[in-house]
């Protein structure tokens, strides 16, 4: 299907559209990407002042742990439920279709892949939870991992979530070259003028999520859980290369501004089914501009 016949699609679902009737799912939109912002903003602001203090950076959990008082205790409580609004945001935007992606098979493809990325994030939410006390802290995963990885299904099912994991960080790169991200931005000043720092903060993020796949892929291939991990794991990886301490320092300040592109959306985020239609884009203005 052509890019104008995906257009067309999308025009005709939102011509039978009333932005009232899903007004309801902004603030959850809001809340949710403003969730995941301050997770990012927590783990790379404390790791790279970690780095920078001639320590070494931490990933979620470590983080979360480190966070202790009644101050640490409502940043986690503030995290969990940031993380549990974007996981339901993922479901509704997907159920609803929110973003007018049609019944075809990209369309398909594109809700699934929201519903992966809220469980994802309702896994973050829940280890928040862990971190506050309320549930196991399930240090047994990573033998459970161990005896799966025994099996020749365990080989290939936790290969191929490697390898699709490594997809969605290239996916990110190609976010940032392309900067399709403006398509779902109101046009303003600031999206329009601090754009150069949402494109760091994708393609970091595209780092991050590329050396995470490549981890499980790897613990698929040597049979072994403890090369796969999330941040943390991508973190110790890239502190063993030359110039790690470096590397790590650049990618958390590459991380914050990925926090600043999750808060932008909070804020500035177009949902189609729920937008007026006279709002104007960042791609449809630099379009009319260039014309």
């Amino acid at each position: 299907m052509s890019t104008n016949s995906v257009q067309t699609t999308r025009s005709e679902i939102l011509s039978h559209n009333d932005p009232d009737d899903f007004a309801w799912a902004v603030p959850i939109m809001r809340t949710g990407y403003a969730g995941r912002g301050f997770v990012y903003l927590v783990v790379a602001g404390l790791s790279l002042w970690s780095v920078v203090s001639g320590g070494q950076a931490e990933g979620t959990k470590s983080t979360l742990q480190s966070l202790d008082g009644a101050t640490g205790f409502a940043v986690i409580f503030a995290i969990a439920t940031g993380m549990f609004a974007y996981a339901i945001w993922r479901a509704v935007d997907s159920f609803w279709d929110l973003e007018a992606y049609g019944s075809g098979a990209k369309g398909i493809v594109a809700r699934f892949g929201m519903l992966v990325t809220g469980l994802i994030h309702g896994a973050i939410g829940a280890l928040a939870v862990t971190v506050l006390g309320v549930a196991s802290s399930g240090s047994s995963s990573k033998e459970l991992l161990n005896q799966f990885l025994q099996t020749t299904a365990g080989v290939w099912v936790v290969g191929g979530i490697g390898l699709a994991t490594m997809g969605t960080g290239f996916y990110y790169f190609y976010k940032a070259a392309s900067q399709s991200y403006r398509e779902h931005l109101e046009a303003n000043h600031f999206t329009m003028h601090w754009n150069p720092l949402l494109r760091i903060g994708v393609a970091a993020q595209g780092v991050v999520v590329l050396i995470i796949g490549g981890l499980i892929a790897y613990a698929a291939m040597s049979a072994n859980a403890s090369s796969a991990g999330g941040i943390d794991a991508a973190f110790e990886w890239l502190h063993q290369q030359a110039y790690g301490r470096v590397l790590v320092g650049l990618l958390c300040a590459g991380l914050l501004m990925f926090s600043l592109f999750c808060f932008v959306n909070a804020v500035y985020r177009i949902v189609p089914k729920a937008a007026d239609p006279s709002v104007e884009s960042v791609a449809r203005k630099v379009k009319a501009m260039a014309s």
